[in-house]
């Protein structure tokens, strides 16, 4: 099967939230906290009308929904620790951190001691100006991972509010025992020091990011340190450092707007980004969620401490777009939007958000705001190739192949010519005018891009899956359908054109073997349960066949290739004849012998 779905790429750059280099990501101990998704225990008390509907919202991640629920089933019963201990932690992921903060206070009176009971209480006391208790309740953090990372960061910020500068610098310095936050403890140490003009000292911890190649500059501390020079009569360093960087995707445009406002700066007029503990704060936790974000298990974290950074500083939309990233990975597409929709056009972010926007439209499958969206993105940059790329993308899956075809042109013409996405743009256009019926031309895009992606198993199984369909090329066709399932067995579409193709050449028993695999891997995929289907007449099993084929009428099709009329007249007739390929049988036998076995 060749199966294409939607291309987007254009995600945030790494460097968003952590780094403009390749350097790897400190290795942090798990910290588990209660799941999303978990379904909680009452402990054997009676069932109560909210809580069940509490959980039916949290099991469908309407956070905001079940928090309100699991509230009211609290004040049916105010002593369910259980149930207390948990409302803060979902009152936090929604950002209602001030109503967290109460229920954290109340399950600690109880006996609760988790961790995030502190940071939370800890960073409304901030947020209230209640530095010295905000201090005294992070000192009470157990763990190495707390208590040389994140209560360093928090306290350090707390200090600051309380005037004390020394002590602030003290407090951070024991995240150095950690290498890897080498560039996150100057940063903030440039930060503190800025805050209190100490400007040579600033100035020293920011050009130790600057200068060391081997260290992460993230797009924040950029931000940071050219806000630094100008307000230090420095543009020229400013505009320098500034366009060091580049990215090809999304980033790039942020970059060229960062790059825009630092030229058209008056330093004169430059305001201090930093202008309170409380935003010095939001970026420690910003600094916390996206290092967490990095580990395998750290969203449930990095979601909480995101909504902190956001607590302390509502106009912060680096942060905003970290956890608008954070709910995309837990699917949760509208809530996403919703954040994005909080970005002001004027923002250096408004851009990337608007494109994830319509990312997350396309994830939701509303491909009609998805276009609309990108349409109006598309006249506001039209230089901006990603854009085009992506709209194609949502054209092509409107069954609109013609208009998509203009739009990856475009972006050709649009791309530089190292571009990551090149091969990716020749295969959306070769698919695009094989659905537009110009074979030829679809051809010669789908060669370009499998040479220029050095045979990418997804160009290698459409073009050979292609020729199979057209009856050309057959040997080289069936080779690059087993080097594309080399590459990648555990595709379902690849092992579904690996047994198409055995089917094609009357192997009907290999057929079998592998449309069987494929049918396991991509249960309700009708266009593999109609090729099993197949495969099972050809083989002599005719009710499994008809059993297929009608399992194959129940499944939706987004390929395209089911005419539902065949399928019922197979199911009612059978095949009638197969005319199989003809082939050369050493060739064939050859590139058999170089499938890989599991």
């Amino acid at each position: 099967m060749a199966k294409i779905g939607y291309l987007f790429i254009a995600v945030l750059s790494f460097m968003l939230f952590n780094s403009c280099s390749n350097q790897q990501a400190p290795k942090l101990p798990t910290i588990s906290t209660p799941s999303h998704t978990e379904v909680w225990d009452l402990g054997g008390q009676k069932p109560y009308g909210a809580y069940l509907a509490g959980r039916v919202a949290h099991l469908r991640k309407n956070f905001n929904t079940a928090a309100d629920y699991y509230i009211q089933a609290l004040n049916e019963d105010s002593q369910n620790q259980d149930l207390i201990s948990r409302i803060y932690i979902i009152l936090a992921s929604e950002g209602r951190i001030d109503e967290a903060a109460k229920y954290a206070k109340i399950s600690l009176q109880k006996g609760d001691k988790n961790n995030i009971t502190y940071i939370i209480i800890a960073v409304d006391d901030i947020k209230q100006q209640q530095y010295a208790a905000a201090i005294k309740t992070m000192n009470k953090l157990d763990g190495a991972v707390y208590k040389e990372f994140i209560t360093p960061l928090i306290s350090s910020w707390a200090y600051v509010g309380l005037n004390q500068p020394d002590k602030a610098l003290k407090e951070l310095s024991i995240i150095k025992k950690e290498p890897s936050f080498k560039a996150l403890y100057n940063f903030h140490a440039g930060m503190i020091n800025d805050y209190f003009d100490r400007t040579d000292a600033a100035r020293k911890h920011y050009e130790v990011i600057v200068n060391e190649e081997s260290l992460e500059m993230s797009f924040r501390a950029l931000q940071v340190i050219t806000n630094f020079y100008l307000r230090n009569n420095e543009k020229d360093k400013a505009i320098a450092l500034v366009n060091k960087y580049n990215d090809d995707k999304l980033m790039l445009d942020m970059l060229n707007k960062l790059s825009s406002s630092v030229q058209a700066a008056n330093p004169s007029e430059t305001k201090r980004i930093i202008t309170s503990s409380q935003l010095g704060l939001s970026e420690a936790l910003f600094s916390i969620a996206a290092t967490l974000r990095q580990g395998p298990s750290g969203v449930d974290l990095a979601h909480i401490f995101i909504c902190l950074s956001i607590y302390s500083n509502p106009k912060y939309d680096l942060a905003k777009l970290l956890l608008a990233d954070i709910l995309e990975n837990r699917e949760m597409y509208a809530k996403a939007n919703e954040v994005y929709n909080e970005i002001d056009e004027s923002s250096v972010a408004y851009f990337s958000a608007q494109v994830k926007k319509a990312n997350n439209f396309v994830s939701m499958e509303d491909y009609e705001n998805a276009e609309i969206l990108l349409k109006s993105l598309a006249l506001e940059a039209p230089q901006n190739y990603q854009v085009l790329l992506d709209l194609g993308d949502v054209l092509r899956l409107q069954d609109k192949p013609e208009e998509a075809i203009s739009y990856y042109e475009e972006a050709i013409a649009k791309m530089p010519a190292n571009a990551s996405q090149q091969w990716v743009l020749y295969y959306a256009l070769g698919i695009s005018y094989d659905a537009n019926k110009q074979f030829s031309k679809a051809e010669e895009n789908l060669t370009k891009a499998l040479e220029i992606s050095q045979n990418n198993y997804l160009v290698l199984n459409y073009l050979g899956y292609s020729w199979l369909k057209q009856g050309k090329n057959t040997e080289q066709a069936f080779g690059m359908i087993i080097d594309a399932y080399n590459q990648l067995p555990t595709d379902g579409n690849i092992t579904d054109s690996l047994g198409w193709a055995f089917y094609q050449l009357g192997m009907y028993d290999k057929a079998i073997e592998y449309l069987e695999k494929a049918a396991e891997l991509e249960p309700a995929n009708a266009l593999i349960n109609e090729h099993l289907g197949d495969a099972y007449w050809q083989g002599g099993r005719k009710n499994e066949a008809r059993f297929q084929w009608q399992h194959a009428l129940t499944l939706p099709d987004d390929t395209g290739e089911v005419i539902r009329k065949n399928v019922k007249d197979k199911i009612a007739n059978g095949i009638k004849s197969h005319k199989t390929l003809a082939y050369d049988q050493a060739d064939i036998k050859s590139k058999i012998a170089t499938i890989s076995q599991d």
